[in-house]
């Protein structure tokens, strides 16, 4: 709560002094109607015709008192407003800075629901007990003034009225004892409710295609019924302990009156006083509440911030160097020397790569192959530095990637995944990935030249609006093979030098592919390193024979490289890579009624 207060000082010094403003008024109140009932209204009712002159006084008074009340409440109000939205804002900001910050192994030991619910409702959580504080911090003002004040009335019914609040404390460290475990049970399957619904959505096409809706439906159910039960034990817990705060004051109240009517027997207090008292205990049931409402928040508060704390502590995150990338105008050269990936598993350590020694020439296209579980993705992550090696090292122009400027590195490297993602927004916008206003934005020009290389230009200028028609969510407008090369474009359009396609273009047909690959290098009379460098993982052949060289990787080693033809003729584990594609075809086609597609049917007619 601290640090909340101290990340916005001064709209909590705000909120809080309006809260105190009102604290100090509350009580304001009893000592005038204290007065007004001694020397006002009880003379008054006995005749004294002095003390009906002074009636009106009496009114002035009470009404310029509830005029600085209502300023208070509506000041503290609003203030308290903007700091709660302030630190909610600054708590997404964070997480999601985090989340980009943390690599991509973090990630994928952590659910996409997960990672969405810190951002929402753990947030919320964490925030909400930051709505009653100003108020209960503020009206700390009402307990210490009313406190002084029945202290000078009586000290008996000053101990009378004070008793409530240790009665309060204990209340809430039972209430503790029994709300924690409830609320972190609670806002755990509130997380595990977002990750089953965003699989669902994620998967649509799966489910629909397959008929298990009925399945779907059942596994959001039984969570969702899971939640139903945890928020309704929190909101028994809620409902034994507010009661309690609620009656503490009002039991206080009738006691501090039992014994203020004893003590005016007695003749040790006058009837005022009584009204005074009996007044100011009433007042001291508005903190009271307060901090019940606080200490009612807190337990949510705290799990909700001990959630997102995991984000904000985790560690992972890859430095950026500061060293700049030569950036010359030619492909680049990569290093890998040595490298070995492990990563940790509930089985122990696991070696993804051991002892890879790979060298790529300037402006080269080369294929990496094997089978699936290779490595291959890994050697494709180090490149872009989606993760960094456990030994060993990766190589820029001589240049470690981890002591790169990052800017650098975004720049002159340019990853293609096979699953193309794009944004629900504008071609533009998916290509360049930058607001139009921005001065660093490629010209529509440079987009256009992408889209040329890409061989997606005649698609994009078939669509009503061209560069500025809007994408459905993920593409869903496009055909698999034109995601690709919207996403080929995405990378082209920055004019890198190393270029990293992880089977980018399974869903283009190879003849489209092979204008892509030769439209990358270098134009005619210039330097083949004047292209980018082309490292090509594929799983076609008719897209590996375009690479000059062939490397093939297995169980985390290179195994050899070469031409195809050299590896044919010393790799049996590459001969039946090769073959296996060709075997399986020429047995599809000889099964009775069958036909094989055609390798060079385009992306467009599959879509037809």
């Amino acid at each position: 709560m601290w640090r909340g207060i101290a990340s916005q000082p001064r709209t909590y010094a705000a909120a809080i002094g309006l809260s105190a403003v009102f604290g100090a008024t509350t009580v304001a109140v009893s000592q005038v109607l204290g007065a007004v009932t001694d020397r006002v209204v009880i003379p008054a009712l006995g005749g004294s015709a002095e003390a009906r002159a002074d009636l009106w006084l009496a009114g002035l008074a009470l009404v310029a008192v509830a005029v600085t009340l209502a300023l208070s409440v509506a000041g503290r109000r609003i203030f308290a407003g903007i700091g709660y939205a302030s630190l909610q804002a600054g708590h997404r900001r964070g997480v999601t800075r985090q989340y980009l910050r943390l690599p991509m192994t973090w990630h994928r030991a952590h659910p996409t629901g997960q990672l969405l619910s810190n951002a929402s409702s753990d947030v919320e959580a964490a925030t909400g007990v930051f709505n009653p504080l100003p108020f209960a911090l503020g009206v700390l003002v009402m307990i210490v003034v009313a406190a002084g004040a029945l202290l000078r009335i009586d000290v008996l019914l000053a101990v009378t009225a004070l008793s409530v609040l240790p009665l309060a404390v204990l209340a809430n460290v039972v209430f503790q004892r029994y709300m924690s475990p409830a609320i972190t049970h609670a806002q755990q399957l509130r997380a595990e409710v977002a990750d089953v619904a965003h699989e669902s959505f994620e998967a649509a096409l799966l489910v629909k295609s397959m008929g298990t809706e009925d399945r779907e439906q059942g596994r959001f159910a039984e969570r969702t019924d899971a939640l139903r039960a945890a928020n309704v034990r929190v909101g028994r817990v809620r409902a034994v302990f507010d009661p309690v705060i609620e009656l503490l004051p009002s039991l206080g109240t009738l006691i501090v009156l039992l014994v203020g009517a004893h003590r005016a027997a007695a003749g040790a207090v006058q009837t005022g006083e009584i009204v005074s008292a009996a007044y100011l205990l009433t007042l001291m049931a508005v903190p009271v509440r307060a901090f019940g409402w606080v200490l009612g928040e807190l337990p949510r508060g705290l799990v909700g911030f001990d959630r997102i704390a995991r984000v904000l502590d985790a560690r992972g995150e890859m430095p950026a160097g500061d060293v700049p990338l030569p950036g010359e105008g030619r492909g680049a050269h990569v290093r890998m020397t040595g490298v070995e990936v492990t990563v940790p598993t509930p089985l122990g350590p696991r070696r993804l790569l051991s002892g890879i020694d790979l060298e790529l020439t300037p402006g080269r296209t080369v294929a990496l192959v094997g089978v699936t579980g290779a490595g291959k993705t890994t050697v494709v992550s180090l490149l872009s530095r989606l993760q960094d090696p456990s030994a060993g090292s990766v190589e820029v122009d001589g240049v470690d990637l981890r002591d790169a400027r990052a800017s650098d590195l975004t720049d002159q490297v340019a990853l293609v995944a096979q699953n193309a993602f794009l944004f629900e927004d504008t071609v533009r916008a998916n290509v360049t990935l930058a607001d139009q206003d921005d001065p660093r934005a490629p010209d529509d020009d440079a987009v256009w030249r992408a889209l040329r290389l890409a061989r997606v230009d005649a698609v994009v200028r078939a669509l009503p609006e061209g560069l500025d028609a809007p994408l459905g969510e993920r593409g869903a407008n496009l055909s698999g093979g034109q995601r690709q090369r919207i996403a080929i474009a995405r990378a082209l359009v920055r004019r890198p030098r190393l270029l990293v396609l992880d089977d980018a273009t399974s869903a283009v047909d190879p003849a489209i592919e092979q204008e892509i690959l030769a439209g990358l290098r270098a134009g005619p009379g210039a330097p083949r390193e004047a292209g980018p460098t082309v490292l090509l993982v594929a799983y076609r052949m008719s897209s590996v024979l375009l690479a000059d060289e062939i490397v093939h990787i297995h169980d985390g080693r290179v195994v050899d490289r070469g031409s195809h033809e050299e590896l044919l003729s010393r790799d049996p584990g590459y001969r039946d890579l090769a073959t296996a594609y060709l075997v399986e075809s020429g047995r599809r086609s000889a099964l009775p009624g069958r036909r094989t597609v055609p390798d060079t049917t385009t992306d467009e007619e599959e879509g037809r």
